[in-house]
């Protein structure tokens, strides 16, 4: 097995190369300090085994997972707790809490063997799922061989396109695959709400709302930008602005 070993801490990469030096079955193809070396070394080498730190700089344990996608078995090497529960519903196959002892990281080795071939599905919203009813404050796009990671306060909409979310912030645009159903999900909806099948909007930015049609509106942006509002929409907001909008 290939395996990438990310951990922004020398000391707990080296311990991690002595631990495997005993298994010549396992090839230690790529060592990273943070989440975005992770993320071009698992894009070049595709390995097989992952032992991923979650807090790190720039990108967290999650992140990398969201922006890898399918591939390695994973094993969460961490001195938090408090992640586990979010390890899992990634389908990570061990969560070892530093500091660990050799027998429990065999006891993870052996877990990575009976899973192997039958690894369960990642989703593209890894990060997003993994958080559980934490909202997001932060939203990543692979672009290419590109990383944005968008603060959701600079997010000034939503718009759904098929299987993809256009992100608009600051003037620009990105394109991620996410639905717009696992997108709103993720966010805090006391600051976003979907004023549309197709839209969801950051309340910040709404600076009036205006008649279109006799079951709809317009919700007019900070920027000038404007976006229909369904009439379950406009209820929507109207309860979280306390129905202070104009029409």
């Amino acid at each position: 097995m290939k395996a990438l070993i990310v951990d922004d801490e020398e000391l707990a990469r080296k311990f991690l190369r002595e631990l495997l030096d005993g298994h010549p079955e396992i090839e230690i193809i790529a060592e990273c300090a943070n989440g975005f070396e992770a993320v071009k070394a698992a894009a070049q080498s595709k390995p097989d085994l992952l032992f991923l730190d979650i807090q790190m700089p720039k990108l967290d344990g999650f992140e990398v997972l969201e922006l890898i996608g399918l591939g390695p078995a994973v094993i969460f090497v961490t001195a938090y707790d408090t992640y586990a529960m979010r390890a899992f519903d990634v389908h990570a196959v061990d969560y070892l809490l530093k500091p660990f002892s050799k027998e429990r990281f065999e006891e993870a080795l052996r877990a990575v063997r009976d899973r192997k071939g039958d690894r369960a599905p990642a989703p593209a919203e890894l990060a997003a799922t993994a958080r559980g009813s934490a909202h997001l404050d932060r939203i990543v796009v692979k672009d290419g061989s590109r990383v944005h990671i968008i603060p959701v306060s600079k997010l000034d909409y939503a718009q759904a396109q098929d299987d993809y979310v256009q992100l608009a912030s600051g003037g620009k645009n990105y394109l991620k695959q996410q639905t717009i159903a696992r997108l709103e999900a993720a966010l805090d909806p006391g600051r976003f709400v979907r004023i549309h099948r197709s839209y969801i909007v950051n309340l910040e930015r709404v600076v009036k709302l205006e008649p279109y049609t006799k079951d709809s509106r317009i919700a007019v942006l900070a920027d000038g930008t404007q976006l229909p509002v369904s009439r379950s929409g406009y209820q929507r907001l109207l309860g979280l602005l306390g129905g202070g909008a104009e029409e």
